[in-house]
Parts: structure tokens; sequence; C-alpha cells
């Protein structure tokens, strides 16, 4: 008997076959759910109803039966939504949903026009049916209806971030309801589908309640911080629950490092959010040292509440949770990933990478969260790691955000970058600019509270060799030293080979590498036993360290004050810190003493100011505004970037998300063996051997994986890196071209100090 009716995918494990009328009318409902309240519900709800509209061609129905191939079953949907309904966004998100977003121009959109498609289509595939009226008609009958909504999401593009943004949000109500929709059919039975359980809800009076107890009974109970710094956290505290009344936008909370930032954040958020309603708190940090030292503090405060309450959303969530390597999944790190997939938590706490990227990515999957940031609260720490050449349109974006959705963006930093004196630029990408309200209002008074640290400077032209440096460190029982290079500080780890107790930190050590030597610091600080920690920038921002002595190459004058943070942090020593900036001895450009050209042109601000002023007081907020606009008006963001520009200009989503990076991409991952963890590396070298790697593989693999620069390609490293072989799937075997394991049979090439040491390994290393 002749099967009449249409599907949209094929029988699951229970035999079942997932009807197309069932599936367009779900995924419409849930992309309406999704967009809440915006303007565009009704356009979101269409995009679920059209978004396989070509799967009623007899083609497609033709191939889940496995006799037909090479099909697109989407711009037929996307065509539909622009020549019948004229909306622009659902054409662009049922054209995307598989293939990523594209351009939005003129001539993009009249691309999809499927007579031009059958002659050439940008994929090389073939329309599932190229008759839009015969899948209508189909629809129709199949019992669909239609209707054009009454508002679009987009009706200019003359703010081009703005709109864009409102694209990718519509986007994300489509294919969260797409996956949702076709997981719960595949997870389903004969009889019915197998939705997920979601994720719990953000209940801020109970989280207040948590929180104030930790504080009660946790911190303050138990500090032993001088009556100073308790005065000023209790200030921050104060001024943090008192900024939660003011209305949902964008803020910024300047409070010196040791005033108990981390925390105050979590009571302004909780409290906006039950003062406004607001559906969940998303914490994005820029480096993974702080995200996990964060993340613990975070599940201490909500240690009764419900599993995944606190969601990690970065590289090395869920390692903790790992089994032995080809063990079942728990079922409660397998709960966390699928939660991760679309930030169904009460709080996120990610990386600046996984959101910001989010944000000007065109990929469903990297989108697929961004409707669960409307209406809800999001904290950036250490705000200052902004790369100053995205800056303008990241303020676009997330100022629009807050003014059309809702939300509220909180930019905390003791070293507040003055991007209010942007608010022109941004205001040419998004209407609303970026004129953040201060929610500490006397910050500069918390600043005079802790004056905690002594600065000295280096007097003009005053250099320090590596062996004077490591002759005062040697003289030191308890010291910090920041340095600009891997290089330096495996210089400096070299002159003093003879000393004991040396501490390294730097991403050369892997991650478990890194957490195991902080670990050991702390308790030789606790315990008062000497001390001496070299370490690159990744020590800097937000890690909790508390040094008397802190020594830090010259620098960009945020980077100088976020080193000084690790000193006296908690006021305990009769006399301020010492902090003592000096410029190393090292001849030649500014390759050989920075990291990258923008670090040198901002420590170059500094230099000038230092040469103006005489010394810098790093205690006045006032000394870090007039710092950033000078560092503006050198560095230009507005003009920094042209190639991103032109991108924005020819709303070509797919070449802003390629443009649009944190972090050089050019890099790869080396798995390492790590002493501690030799057992667990020998077991993922032996694995990645026998059966090739494949995402779960790779997730294991991060905490013992050091990430530097692809060598050029007669790189001697290359003699000591093996490539790792993708599990098969039927197709011929492949390498994957960014993971590799270090062949290390002598322990020459990772060291239980220096970490990873490649052969010439000067210009391969990051950081």
């Amino acid at each position: 008997m002749k099967d009449d009716r249409f599907y949209a995918h094929s029988a699951n494990t229970a035999g079942a076959w997932h009807l197309l009328n069932a599936h367009l009318r779900e995924v419409g409902r849930l992309a309406r759910i999704h967009a809440g309240s915006a303007p565009w519900r009704e356009e979101a709800g269409l995009a679920g109803e059209q978004h396989d509209l070509g799967k009623y061609g007899d083609r497609f129905q033709a191939r889940l039966r496995g006799q037909d191939s090479g099909l697109d079953h989407w711009s037929i949907g996307a065509w539909s939504a622009l020549r019948q309904h004229q909306a622009v966004a659902a054409a662009l998100a049922i054209q995307g949903h598989h293939v990523g977003l594209q351009r939005g121009d003129r001539d993009s959109l009249l691309g999809l026009d499927p007579t031009k498609l059958i002659s050439r289509h940008p994929q090389g595939l073939t329309l599932s049916d190229p008759e839009l009226d015969r899948l209508c008609a189909r629809a129709r009958v199949d019992g669909l209806d239609f209707r054009t909504p009454p508002i679009m999401a987009v009706t200019t593009w003359d703010k081009a971030v703005a709109a864009m943004l409102d694209v990718r949000l519509l986007f994300s109500c489509l294919v969260d309801a797409d996956f949702l929709d076709t997981e719960a059919h595949f997870d389903g039975t004969a009889a019915s589908k197998r939705h997920r359980t979601p994720g719990p809800v953000l209940d801020p009076q109970a989280a207040l309640g948590a929180l104030d107890r930790y504080m009660r009974e946790g911190i303050r109970s138990g500090t032993q911080a001088q009556p100073a710094v308790r005065e000023a956290r209790e200030a921050l505290w104060n001024a943090c629950t008192a900024a939660a009344e003011v209305a949902p936008g964008c803020l910024t909370l300047t409070a010196p490092t040791g005033s108990g930032k981390t925390l105050a954040m979590l009571k302004l958020a909780l409290e906006h959010a039950r003062r406004h309603g607001l559906k969940r708190i998303v914490l994005a940090v820029p480096f993974l040292t702080i995200i996990e030292q964060t993340a613990c503090v975070y599940r201490d405060v909500f240690a009764g509440f419900p599993e995944h309450f606190v969601l990690e959303h970065h590289s090395l969530a869920g390692l903790g949770a790992e089994t032995a390597l080809g063990d079942a999944q728990p079922p409660q790190e397998r709960e966390r990933r699928l939660l991760a997939e679309n930030w169904d938590a009460p709080i996120v706490i990610t990386s600046n990478v996984q959101l910001l990227e989010s944000l000007f990515s065109n990929r469903p999957s990297s989108c697929r969260k961004l409707h669960n940031l409307m209406e809800s609260v999001i904290l950036f720490d250490e705000a200052q790691s902004l790369p100053v050449h995205l800056a303008v349109p990241t303020l676009a974006a997330l100022s629009h955000l807050s003014a059309a959705y809702g939300s509220s963006v909180v930019f905390a930093a003791a070293t507040q970058p003055a991007f209010d004196s942007l608010h022109e630029a941004v205001r040419q990408h998004a209407a609303s600019g970026w004129q953040p309200v201060e929610a500490v209002p006397d910050h500069a008074a918390l600043f005079a509270i802790l004056k905690r640290v002594a600065v000295t400077w280096p007097a003009p032209g005053e250099t320090r060799s590596w062996d004077a440096l490591a002759a005062e460190i040697q003289d030191t029982p308890q010291a910090l030293v920041v340095v600009n290079l891997k290089r330096h500080a495996l210089t400096l780890l070299d002159a003093l080979d003879a000393v004991p107790n040396i501490e390294h930190l730097s991403t050369n050590l892997c991650p478990m590498h890194r957490r195991a030597v902080l670990k050991r610091v702390r308790c030789r600080l606790a315990s008062t036993e000497p001390c001496r920690l070299i370490s690159t920038q990744c020590v800097e921002a937000g890690v909790d360290l508390d040094f008397p002595r802190v020594f830090r190459a010259f620098a960009p004058l945020e980077s100088i004050a976020q080193a000084a943070g690790r000193c006296n942090r908690e006021g305990r020593l009769s006399e301020p810190g010492e902090v003592m900036v000096f410029d190393p001895e090292d001849p030649g450009d500014w390759r050989r003493r920075y990291p990258t050209h923008a670090y040198f042109q901002a420590a170059e601000v500094t230099r000038r100011i230092l040469l103006e002023h005489g010394a810098i007081d790093i205690n006045d907020p006032g000394a870090f505004r007039d710092y950033y606009r000078q560092l503006y008006d050198l560095t230009r963001p507005s003009s920094q970037n042209p190639a991103f520009d032109e991108a924005i200009k020819s709303l070509d989503f797919a070449e802003i998300a390629r443009l649009y990076r944190l972090i050089d991409q050019d890099a790869i991952q080396v798995l390492v063996p790590w002493g501690e963890r030799l057992a667990d590396f020998e077991a993922l070298r032996d694995s990645a051997e026998t059966d090739g790697i494949d995402g779960a593989w790779m997730r294991s693999a991060q905490g013992l994986a050091v990430s530097i620069y692809r060598p050029r390609a007669d790189h001697p490293a290359w003699s000591i890196l093996i490539p790792a072989k993708l599990r098969r799937t039927g197709k011929a075997e492949r390498q994957h071209e960014e993971w590799f394991i270090l062949e290390d049979p002598w322990g020459k090439h990772y060291d239980e100090t220096r970490g990873l040491i490649l052969p010439q390994s000067e210009r391969v290393l990051i950081g």
C-alpha cells in the first residue's frame, strides 16, 4: 500500500517516522516561544513553519528512503518567506539553518530564486523541488497555513551590526527549535517523542538567600583580611545591591582588585534579575584559569541547588566528570552537554570567546544559544581584555542586545576601559551607542581604601639584566615575577636554576599542570614557606594569589595594575606591598620585548604618561581614563579593522564570522605527557592510535593539551608531533589538522617545571 504522507525524518530506533507537518508546526511553535516578546515573534514562527518546505518534494522523500542524494531542501522555503511574505530575516534564517547564514544584500537574496539555483547552486546541490506553488499546495493539503506576520525583524540595514544581530537572534530561535524537535523524534518511541528535561529555572530569591548565607557563614566569618579590606568589600557589596534597582541597560562595575568583585557581581546580577524579572545570568570570563576559579566558587554557593543550576560551557568543562576512556559517559555529564548547546540553565559560566564569537557567528550550532541572552543579565569580568580592534562592533552588538531585548550588560574591571569615549563610533552600528551607568559611583573611594601596594617605576632608560633580577629574586623568600614573553620566563628560570622552590606558570603547561602549580603556590604562601613564581601574563587577571612582593616587566598600564593585584591582596602586611616595574635588558625591536604590536603600543602609551608625570598612581581610576583615551587616540579602534568593516557593509554573515576572532586561530593542540597524569596521557595516546579520535576524545584530552601556533612546514618540531587520526567512519583514514600527540619517550620535551619544550620553540609558543 502506497504511503501518501510526507515525512521530515526517517525512522527512529523504535521504527517511528517523523511526519513533516508535525515537525513544521512544532518548530514554528517552539520558535515563537524562544522569541518571547520580541517584535519579530511571528516571523520566527513563520521561519519554523517554512524551514523544511522543500521536504514536500518527491526527491527528498526518496532521499529519506535512500534513493536520492545531493539535495537542497531549504532554499525554496527561504524563497517563499522572501517572495510571499517579504520576511527578510526569516528567509536568511531558513537559508542558513543547514549551511549557515550567508549574505543579506539584495542581489544575494534574489539569488534564492529557484530558477537561478537550478542552473547555478552555490553548494553544487540540486533543489528537492523547484516548484514553489506545488510545495505550498502540498503543505496546505497537509493542514498548514502560512500567514504573513505583521512585523518583520529587518526593515532597514542602516545600523548593520544591530540589524544583523536581529537576524542572528531569529536564526537562533529557529535552529534551536529545529534541533530540539529533531532530537525529540530520534530519542522517542514508536508511540511518542521523548523530549529532554528542561534545565532548572532561575529563582533569584532562593539564589540570593544562598549567596547571603555563603557570605555570612563562609566568607565574612572566616576572613583574615584587614579591616580596611573588609570595609571596602562591604562598601562594594552595598553599592551593587543599590545598583540592581536601575533599569535594564548597560553598566560598568569599577572596583579594585581584592575588593570581592566576583561575588559582588553575582549579587548585582541576582538582585537585578529579581527586581526586573530577568531569566538567567551569563558570566563571560577571558581566561580559563579565572573560569575554573569562579566556577568553583559558584558551585560552593549553590551546592544545594538542582544539578546544572550553574552550567559551565568552556573547553575544560566536565573534565572532572569524565570516566576512564572508553567507558560510558556519565548521565549528568551528557545532560550538561545537552544544556550547554542552548544555554538552558539559570546561571551560565562561559568564556569571552564562546559568547562574543557566537554573537558574530553564522553557524547554526554556535548561534543556537543566542536567544537565551534576551532578557538576561550578561556579566563580563576583566572587561579590559576585549581587543581594541574588535571593540566598536562588539559594543554595538551588546548595546543593541540590551536596548532592544531587555538584557543588562555589565562590564566589570579594576582597570575599566573608557569605552564610553567610543560612543559616536558605536552609534554608527547601533542607535543606542555606548553610554553605560556606573554601578559603583564612588569607586574612587574604594581604590583609596584599598591602597595596599607601593609601585616603583624604572627611570627613563634604566634596564635590568636577567642575572641581576635573578639575584634579587633569590634574596626574596616570596616573590611573583610577571614577564611579557615565554622566552623571558624560560631565560629567568635558567638564571634561577640553583634556587629551590621555583615555580613556573604559563600556557606552556597544560591546564591540569597549571592547576597543580597554583595549588602548590597557594599552600606555600599560606604556610609562609619560600615561594618564587615566574609567570607570563596568564597569572594576572583574576587569579587569587597574595604575594608580598611582585616584579613586573614593563607593560601596558592595565597589565601592571593587574600584576599589582596579586600583591598584598588581603592587606595583611604592616607596610604596603612592593611592586617593582622593570625594563628587561633585551636589545632589539618590539618583537623581542612584547607579544604583539598592540601590546607594544599600549606599553608605549604607559611610558609616555610616565615621562610626562614621573609616576602613575595605579590606585587612581582617573589615571586609567587618561591612559585609555590616549590609547584610543593613538590606535583609533573604529578604523583598525577595514576588512571586518567591509564585511559589515556587505552584510556578509559568513565573512564576519571568519574575521571575528578574539584569539589567533592558526593554532594546534598538543597532547602532552605530564607526569602526574601520565596514565591518562598513555590511555589517550593508545586510544588515538588504535581507534582514532572524536569529540569525546578531544574533550577528555583538553586538560592535558598545550596550544601552540602552527609551526612552519620546515620546523623541527614536526619530528616529535604525531598527527592524531580521526576515528574511522567508513571513509579513508584521515589525520586531524589541529590535534597532535607529543612523542617524548625520554622526557626531553615536556618538563615538570617548564612545560612543553619544542626544538627552536620560540616562534611557535603562544602567550
